[in-house]
C-alpha cells in the first residue's frame, strides 16, 4: 500500500535552477528532505521548458547536469495550458508568471516555492507561497 502524501509542493525555475543546474547542497537537501517526509514534488511543462531554455542559452555546458537531476528527481507533472483562460484569481507583473501560478492552482499544490519577487506579493489562499528560506521557518518541523 502506497503511503499518503503530506503536501503537494511546486517547484518555480530559479529553484530548480540552483539545485538541477548549480549543484546547490542547500537547495537539494531542501527538495531530498521534503520528499522523504513523503510530501510531493511537482513541476509543470512551463517550468520545465523555460529552465530548459534558459541553460541552453546561458549555461549549455550544464545540460548534462541538468538532465542528471531530472533522472534523479521523483516528481508530479502537470502540463501548463498553452494560453491560460481569464480566470481573475490573482493579477501578477510578470505574464510568464501567471503560468507558474496558474499551474500551481491547477495542480492543486499546497505550496509554491520560488525566488521570485513577483510573486510576494500575491493575496490568494492556496497555494501559499514561499522562498525556501520562508518555507524552512515555518515547516522546518515537517521536513
Amino acid at each position: 500500500m502506497k503511503k499518503k502524501k503530506n503536501m503537494k509542493i511546486m517547484l518555480d525555475t530559479n529553484i530548480l535552477v540552483f539545485a538541477g543546474v548549480f549543484n546547490s547542497e542547500y537547495i537539494r537537501k531542501f527538495i531530498k528532505a521534503a520528499v522523504d517526509k513523503n510530501h510531493s514534488i511537482v513541476l509543470c511543462s512551463y517550468v520545465i521548458n523555460e529552465l530548459y531554455s534558459v541553460i541552453n542559452r546561458k549555461f549549455p555546458s550544464k545540460i548534462e547536469s541538468l538532465n542528471k537531476f531530472f533522472s534523479e528527481l521523483e516528481y508530479d507533472y502537470i502540463e501548463t495550458p498553452d494560453i491560460l483562460p481569464e480566470h481573475g484569481m490573482f493579477t501578477i507583473r510578470d505574464k510568464k508568471d501567471e503560468k507558474v501560478l496558474y499551474s500551481a492552482i491547477l495542480a492543486d499544490v499546497d505550496i509554491l516555492i520560488t525566488g521570485d519577487k513577483d510573486f510576494s506579493d500575491i493575496k490568494i489562499k492556496r497555494p501559499e507561497i514561499y522562498t525556501p528560506a520562508e518555507f524552512l521557518e515555518k515547516y522546518a518541523d515537517s521536513i
